[in-house]
């Protein structure tokens, strides 16, 4: 049986899916997450994935009882086809196609059908993923109308009920701080700084006033204009 208040959460250990994280543990009953090791170079990124689940339950023990398993999907072979700035060691620049070669092309499309075979086991009829169509990189598969496609595929191919929740899909990396802070408070964005992983380069050395990253790649980028954004803007909370 499927349950619509038991949701899988595609869990990168950054911070876009540490927001989703949170979001889902605020409102649902039971909560798993699942990684994905597709031979990122920023591979760093799945050990900080168990960092940043084990400081939340520490953090925050009404939510640890509704935390579950974590799991983790090797989908190395997807990862050597794609042949991009994410999986092998080369500068970030636009492609003729006009998108940044971090695109790895079907990412979240084969990262939620692995999710939606594991939820269908698992009874879990949440997938909760961190795209958005906001502050993104023009990824054609963060769009919200390529998951509702998908969506319906996925439902008449599995002959299930399953839900696509996309929490930050129209928020600016802003507006994800403040939603961090409305969820989970001071402790929560601590924990996002300290802990959760995002640039492109697998920079953890450096410490920024936004967190750890190498601070040039699309993704540190993101993150730091947002940061600055929301602390111009005074810190605000945005609650779910």
């Amino acid at each position: 049986m499927i349950h619509l208040h038991h949701a899988l959460v595609l869990f990168s250990g950054g911070q876009d899916s540490a927001a989703c994280l949170a979001w889902a543990l605020d409102r649902y009953e039971h909560v798993e997450t699942v990684g994905f090791d597709y031979g990122q170079r920023h591979a760093v990124e799945m050990a900080q994935r168990e960092v940043v689940l084990e400081e939340v339950r520490k953090a925050f023990p009404a939510w640890a009882d509704r935390l579950g398993p974590d799991h983790r999907l090797d989908l190395s072979a997807f990862g050597a086809i794609g042949d991009t700035a994410l999986t092998s060691d080369r500068a970030f620049e636009m492609t003729a196609r006009g998108l940044p070669n971090t695109f790895v092309p079907g990412r979240n499309l084969v990262f939620l059908t692995w999710a939606a075979a594991l939820a269908d086991r698992r009874g879990l009829g949440r997938l909760v993923g961190g795209m958005c169509e906001t502050d993104f990189s023009g990824y054609p598969d963060c769009r919200r109308d390529t998951l509702d496609a998908l969506q319906v595929a996925l439902n008449l191919g599995m002959d299930r009920e399953f839900v696509i929740d996309t929490p930050l899909m129209r928020l600016t990396k802003a507006q994800t701080w403040a939603l961090t802070l409305g969820l989970g408070g001071a402790a929560l964005v601590d924990i996002v700084l300290e802990d959760t992983h995002t640039c492109y380069a697998g920079e953890r050395g450096a410490r920024h006033d936004w967190g750890h990253g190498c601070g040039v790649c699309p993704a540190c980028e993101l993150r730091s204009r947002g940061w600055r954004e929301w602390e111009a803007a005074g810190r605000p909370a945005l609650k779910a």
